[in-house]
């Protein structure tokens, strides 16, 4: 049975990687002919394709009464994608940091991880059951309402966005690069359909093999299901940094987290208030620890460089075996 479980996993995590890439190719295309910005694409298109996987398993997740899933699979996303696709993406091509990230996106992502923050940590002081809850026990939740300002917050962002990309459009690609409108059309349809059975999968076979594993949700979502999702994001942020696209791989990677954050973990609330346990606190700071570091880095020479990368990746390990050992 464990077995059938793992395979189940696996096959998940498959469905959600090729129905990411494939719903990310339909949008791309799109994307061009709209003439956007690759800085936009990153963290618009290309950010909510790679994204779907987490919005997929968290929603999943909420369904089945599961939301401790959906909040760490969330964080552990958001600190992969900092700590481990800007890392591996800074040691591949050194990033450069467009001046519009250090203004907006950086302090945005920060901002929206200290709200999430501090009303998941009212609302565990509020129900005193701090003290005595432990590691694993609900200690706050995230309500309908707070899911309804982050669903605002995220559709606020993309407005000015896509604003800012019909101010600046780039020029228009030549038809031979461009893919018939058709095949985008069936690319995102087929990508979205396996991303939602992918999701689907892996929020079964995980909670299935933490159970015979004696692994709580919390550390199989901060870990196993957070890396499985953030994949997508690894493998274009990777490909985008080997091309030397690196606007491209740095807005995907702030651009996931900034939809993790707002539009995944408000539908999450929406369709269930999202219980927040002691480990999700601790790892919400820490998210907004790591988050400070990574904007540090890119205000001081506007570039993450080679070793800056080694000392993200690093971190990431620290985490992962903090995390374990808890």
């Amino acid at each position: 049975m464990v077995v059938l479980n793992v395979l189940l996993l696996l096959a998940g995590f498959v469905a959600l990687v090729k129905g990411a890439d494939w719903f990310v190719d339909g949008a791309a295309g799109m994307a061009k002919r709209l003439k956007v910005p690759e800085l936009i694409i990153g963290l618009t298109i290309v950010a909510l394709g790679t994204s779907m996987p987490e919005l997929a398993v968290s929603s999943f997740a909420a369904l089945q009464k599961s939301s401790e899933i959906a909040l760490s699979n969330v964080t552990g996303s958001n600190i992969f994608n900092i700590l481990c696709v800007l890392g591996v993406c800074a040691l591949l091509h050194p990033v450069s940091v467009d001046r519009d990230v250090i203004r907006r996106d950086f302090p945005l992502s920060i901002g929206v991880t200290v709200f999430v923050l501090l009303v998941a940590g009212v609302t565990a002081l509020s129900g005193g059951s701090l003290k005595d809850a432990g590691m694993q026990g609900i200690v706050g939740k995230i309500a309908r309402p707070v899911g309804a300002a982050l669903l605002a917050g995220i559709a606020c962002y993309v407005f000015v966005l896509v604003r800012k990309a019909k101010k600046h459009p780039t020029p228009e690609a030549a038809e031979s690069e461009v893919a018939p409108a058709k095949k985008l059309a069936l690319l995102l349809l087929v990508g979205l359909a396996l991303i939602i059975a992918g999701g689907e999968a892996v929020v079964a076979g995980a909670k299935a093999v933490a159970r015979a594993a004696g692994m709580t949700e919390t550390l199989i979502g901060l870990t196993i299901v957070a890396v499985g999702t953030s994949l997508p994001e690894l493998v274009t942020s990777i490909v985008a940094a080997k091309k030397g696209q690196t606007d491209l791989a740095l807005g995907n990677a702030l651009g996931s987290n900034l939809f993790n954050m707002m539009l995944i973990l408000g539908v999450s609330a929406l369709i269930r208030p999202t219980s927040v346990n002691l480990a999700s606190l601790i790892d919400l700071a820490i998210l907004l620890g790591i988050s400070i570091v990574a904007f540090a880095f890119s205000l001081t020479s506007k570039k993450i460089t080679r070793s800056k990368g080694a000392v993200l990746i690093s971190l990431y390990v620290a985490d992962v075996v903090f995390a374990v050992l808890r």
